[in-house]
């Protein structure tokens, strides 16, 4: 399957966008950035609507992209400090978070372009290599990420990653889904589950402080369905710190075989998405910073809650924290890690 021209880099590069169906699924992938720039489910009566938020244009996801999409790394979320040490020596990382390191930093694989190693009519197969030094991480990093639609209405997003050096990784896929329709307003009514009894609080940067919390008896339980919104003004300091949901979610199992972690579901629409991961952690994001400056495709402006990240994710700052499952790679080990957003109708 050959991709279509979308535009040009500021200095120069061609990109290219690819166009994915299958069954009732139909997706659009740019190597920009990996990024998913569209994504069309069909509601309980058959229409389909595009439920990724995102940008019309290529000019302003170069120039103004909130990470809509995008494949992240080498480390997803934060890193506090923008260092980290690693058998003894001492890496320094460029801050774009005020003092941390989010998602790889201000030049994160979100703004590179990947080469397209295979294009089908239901799968596109991405690598990029992240030579040592780049954004302060060691080690040549060869990464694979392959998205895919399924036979059961899901996007697949697979991971594999080798190293030459000790390093640390985390990707993850960052789109900011709205089940009822991109521009279509705000999702706090999109009844959540998450498989969680535990999640990591934060201090006022958004850094893990190290707890373990349970979820139970606060605005952090989702182990039954409940609308996004039903909680989240509540005057708690978590969600005063980060002006709502941006929390990562302790998994049960661990990192383990891939199993289902999360449900959406929006009740007008009738669309439901089942999130599926083999990673321990689940980073929740209600699009807490759009602020009304960026205009979607439908010409409306986003705004705080009009979306929902399901970032599946190694922990924030696991670098810096040895009791958090590691995110260190080793030459001669394979990182693989598997995404699966599901859809049907509720």
């Amino acid at each position: 399957m050959a991709g279509e021209p979308y535009g040009r880099t500021r200095d120069g590069r061609d990109v290219t966008r690819y166009r994915l169906a299958r069954g009732r699924l139909r997706a659009e992938i740019i190597d920009y950035g990996g990024i998913l720039t569209r994504l069309d489910v069909p509601d309980r009566g058959g229409r389909p609507a595009n439920v990724v938020l995102g940008f019309s244009n290529f000019a302003d996801y170069e120039a103004r992209n909130p990470h809509f999409g995008a494949l992240t790394g080498r480390y997803a979320n934060r890193i506090a400090g923008g260092r980290f040490s690693l058998d003894g020596q001492d890496y320094r990382l460029p801050v774009n978070d005020g003092p941390n390191t989010l998602h790889g930093g201000p030049n994160g694989f979100d703004k590179r372009i990947w080469r397209v190693e295979a294009a089908e009519a239901d799968r596109l197969v991405l690598h990029y290599r992240s030579c040592d030094g780049e954004a302060g991480f060691p080690g040549n990093l060869d990464v694979r990420v392959t998205y895919a639609l399924t036979a059961d209405d899901a996007l697949r997003i697979d991971y594999a990653a080798w190293t030459d050096r000790p390093t640390v990784l985390n990707l993850t896929n960052h789109s900011y889904f709205n089940l009822a329709g991109e521009g279509s307003g705000d999702v706090f009514g999109h009844a959540v589950e998450i498989t969680a009894d535990a999640f990591t609080p934060t201090d006022a940067t958004q850094i893990p402080t190290g707890a373990i919390a349970p979820v139970a008896g606060t605005p952090f339980d989702f182990r039954q369905a409940t609308p996004l919104g039903a909680r989240i003004r509540e005057a708690v300091p978590q969600l005063a710190l980060a002006k709502g949901y941006d929390h990562n979610f302790v998994l049960r199992g661990g990192r383990t075989a891939l199993r289902p972690v999360a449900t959406c579901l929006d009740p007008g629409s009738g669309r439901r998405m089942e999130v599926s991961t083999t990673e321990p952690g689940l980073q929740l994001y209600t699009g807490n910073n759009l602020d009304g400056t960026l205009a979607g495709p439908s010409r409306r402006l986003y705004r705080s809650g009009d979306a929902v990240c399901f970032e599946t994710q190694g922990f924030p700052d696991a670098p810096n924290r040895p009791d958090f499952p590691s995110a260190v790679l080793r030459p001669g080990s394979c990182f693989e890690s598997t995404t699966r957003y599901r859809f049907d109708v509720g």
